[in-house]
C-alpha cells in the first residue's frame, strides 16, 4: 500500500472515533441551543454508538462481498452527508436521528480499513501499518477533545456547536477523492452472508435495555419502560438461540457462540464490558461537570480532558512492551493505575469544590488516562490472541460490537445515575459517587483480569 493509500484509510478510521469524542465537549452548548433534556443528550452520544455497534459486522461482510474500497467510499459518503445533516439540524430530534445514521455510516466505513490493510500489505509492513491503525484511536481521542473545544469556543459566525459536525464535510469530500485515486479494489474470496435475524435480535436486545434506562427517569418511569426492561432477557435469549442454531447449521452468525466459548474471548469480553462501560460513562459525566458544574468554557473543558487523552495515547503505544514482560497482568496494572487516578480526582473535588481548577484535575486525569491506555489495548490483544486466523474478522467484529455497546451502556447507566443524583446530592456529591462507583468497577476488573489467559502464549 502506498503512503497516500494508508493516509486515506487511516483518515476514515480516525473520523469515526473523533466524532465520538468531539461531541462530549459540545454537549452543554447543544443543550443550551436546542433546549434538550439530559436523556436527549445521552441519545446524541449513545445513538451513534448503538448504530455503530449493531451494524459493524454487517458492514464488514458487505465489504467482503461487494468490494472493500467500494463500501469504504459508500460509508465515507454517507458519513459526510449525515455530518452535514447533524450540523444543520434544526431540532434535537433531527440531531439524534442524524447521529444514529452517522453511526450506521461509520459501521460501513471502519471495517473496510483493516480489510484493505490485510489485503494490500504483508510481513513487516503489515505489522507496522496495524500499529498505526491501533494508535489512531488514541490520536482521535486527543484531536476530538481539542478540536471540539476550539470549534465551539470560536463560535464561527454565531454557529456555536455546529462546526464540530460541519468540519467533517470537506474532510469527507477530500477522502472520497483520495479513495478513488489511491485505494485498490479488494474483496474476500468466499464472502459470508449477512445474518439478518441476528442483527435484528441484537438491535432489539440493545434497545429494550437502553431505551428505558435513558428515558425512564425523565418520563417518570411509565409502564412501557418496565415492559421493555422485562422483555430484555427474552430478547437476549432469542438472540443467543438463533446464533447457536445458525452456527449448528454451518452458517457463520453475526456473533459466533463458538468464539465466546474460547477462554480468551469469553473471559476477555466479560472484563471488557465493565471496562468500556466505565470509560463511556466517565467521559459523558465529566463533560457535563466541567461546563455545567465548574462553568468552564468548551475550550477549557477540552484542555481539562486532554491530559487524559495524551496519557492514553502514550501508554497505548507503550503497552506492547509491557505485555512482552508482564503478559495479561498489564490489565491488572492498568486498572490499578486507573483506580489511583480516579481517587486523585475524588480528592481534588473534595479539597477544592467549587473552585476546582484545570490544574488541580490534571494529575488525576493523567494517571487515569495512563491506566486506561495500558489496560484497553492489552484487553483487545487478549481477546483476539487465540482466535484462529480464519475467524479473525468475526472475532474483531465481536470485540468492537461489545466495546461500542458497552460505551453506550456506560452513558445510559452512569450518566443517568449522575443526573438523577444532582437534584438531591448536588453536582459535587453526584460526581463523587459516580466516580467512586467507577473506581469499584475497575477494582473488579483488576481482580477478574487475573484469570485471563496470557496473550504471549
Amino acid at each position: 500500500m502506498t503512503r497516500g493509500g494508508l493516509s486515506t484509510v487511516l483518515l476514515g478510521a480516525a473520523l469515526a472515533p473523533i466524532d465520538l469524542f468531539i461531541v462530549n465537549v459540545a454537549l452543554p452548548t447543544i443543550n443550551a441551543d436546542l433546549h434538550t433534556t439530559t436523556a436527549t443528550l445521552e441519545w446524541i452520544v449513545a445513538g451513534y454508538g448503538i448504530a455503530f455497534a449493531l451494524l459493524l459486522v454487517v458492514g464488514g461482510r458487505l465489504g467482503d462481498a461487494f468490494g472493500h474500497r467500494r463500501v469504504f467510499s459508500l460509508g465515507l459518503a454517507a458519513f459526510t452527508l449525515t455530518s452535514l445533516v447533524c450540523g444543520i439540524a434544526p431540532t434535537a430530534g433531527v440531531l439524534v436521528a442524524a447521529r444514529v445514521a452517522q453511526g450506521a455510516a461509520a459501521a460501513l466505513m471502519v471495517p473496510q480499513v483493516l480489510s484493505i490493510i490485510q489485503a494490500t500489505t504483508t510481513g513487516e509492513q503489515r505489522s507496522r501499518t496495524i500499529g498505526y491503525y491501533g494508535a489512531t484511536g488514541g490520536i482521535a481521542m486527543v484531536v476530538g477533545q481539542l478540536l471540539g473545544g476550539v470549534l465551539v469556543s470560536a463560535d464561527l459566525a454565531g454557529s456555536g456547536w455546529r462546526p464540530i459536525f460541519l468540519v467533517n464535510v470537506p474532510i469527507g469530500v477530500l477522502g472520497l477523492v483520495l479513495a478513488r485515486r489511491l485505494l485498490p479494489e479488494t474483496r474476500a474470496r468466499n464472502p459470508l452472508g449477512v445474518d439478518g435475524w441476528g442483527t435484528g435480535l441484537l438491535g432489539l436486545t440493545l434497545l429494550t435495555l437502553l431505551v428505558p434506562l435513558m428515558e425512564g427517569r425523565a418520563l417518570g418511569w411509565p409502564a412501557w419502560c418496565w415492559v421493555l426492561l422485562a422483555a430484555f432477557p427474552f430478547a437476549a435469549a432469542a438472540f443467543v438461540t438463533v446464533e447457536r442454531r445458525l452456527e449448528a447449521r454451518g452458517v457463520t452468525p453475526l456473533l459466533p457462540p463458538s468464539l465466546v466459548r474460547m477462554p480468551s474471548v469469553g473471559r476477555g469480553l466479560s472484563v471488557a464490558v465493565p471496562f468500556f462501560l466505565g470509560f463511556g460513562g466517565f467521559l459523558f459525566v465529566y463533560a457535563l461537570v466541567l461546563q455545567d458544574g465548574l462553568h468552564l468554557g468548551p475550550l477549557a473543558s477540552g484542555l481539562a480532558l486532554t491530559p487524559m487523552a495524551v496519557a492514553f495515547l502514550v501508554m497505548s503505544l507503550l503497552s506492547s512492551r509491557f505485555v512482552a514482560r508482564l503478559g495479561h497482568h498489564v490489565i491488572v496494572l492498568g486498572t490499578t493505575v486507573q483506580v489511583v487516578g480516579l481517587l486523585a480526582l475524588i480528592g481534588a473535588v473534595l479539597l477544592s469544590w467549587p473552585d476546582v481548577t484545570v490544574l488541580a484535575l490534571t494529575p488525576g486525569m493523567l494517571v487515569t488516562g495512563a491506566g486506561q491506555g495500558l489496560a484497553g489495548p492489552t484487553l483487545v490483544r487478549v481477546v483476539l490472541s487465540r482466535v484462529p486466523s480464519e475467524s479473525a474478522g468475526a472475532g474483531s467484529g465481536m470485540l468492537t460490537t461489545t466495546q461500542q455497546s458497552s460505551l453506550a451502556l456506560g452513558v445510559a447507566t452512569l450518566g443517568t445515575l449522575f443526573v438523577a443524583l444532582t437534584g438531591t446530592w448536588g453536582v459535587a456529591g453526584a460526581l463523587l459517587l459516580v466516580t467512586g462507583v467507577q473506581a469499584v468497577m475497575m477494582v473488579g476488573v483488576a481482580v477478574s483480569a487475573r484469570r485471563l489467559p496470557d496473550p504471549r502464549g
